[in-house]
């Protein structure tokens, strides 16, 4: 199980984010109409393996799906968290 983090979103940067010991991890997006393009997931080095980038990753994809927003997984990571996780193959664009 991994850690429990804060993660935040910072709207004016359109990421999530969180400050693990002292790191920063994103997860950025940007919204193009009723899609949220996740772009790039960052975990710095240090961090990785701790579970991070998926706490990033599910926190987008909860709000994409508050806002009723689809989803356009422009970034790998993403892309295969949504292939592994039927729970949100449902926000994919088409």
């Amino acid at each position: 199980m991994p850690e429990s983090i804060d993660v935040v979103h910072n709207l004016s940067a359109h990421r999530f984010e969180a400050t693990v010991d002292g790191h920063l991890s994103v997860c950025d997006y940007t919204v193009d109409g009723d899609r949220m393009v996740f772009a790039h997931t960052l975990v710095p080095p240090e961090l990785r393996g701790r579970g991070i980038a998926e706490q990033l990753v599910r926190a987008g994809l909860n709000e994409a799906r508050r806002r009723g927003a689809v989803v356009v997984p422009a970034c790998s990571y993403v892309a295969v968290f949504i292939a592994r996780h039927n729970e949100f193959q449902d926000l994919l664009a088409h």
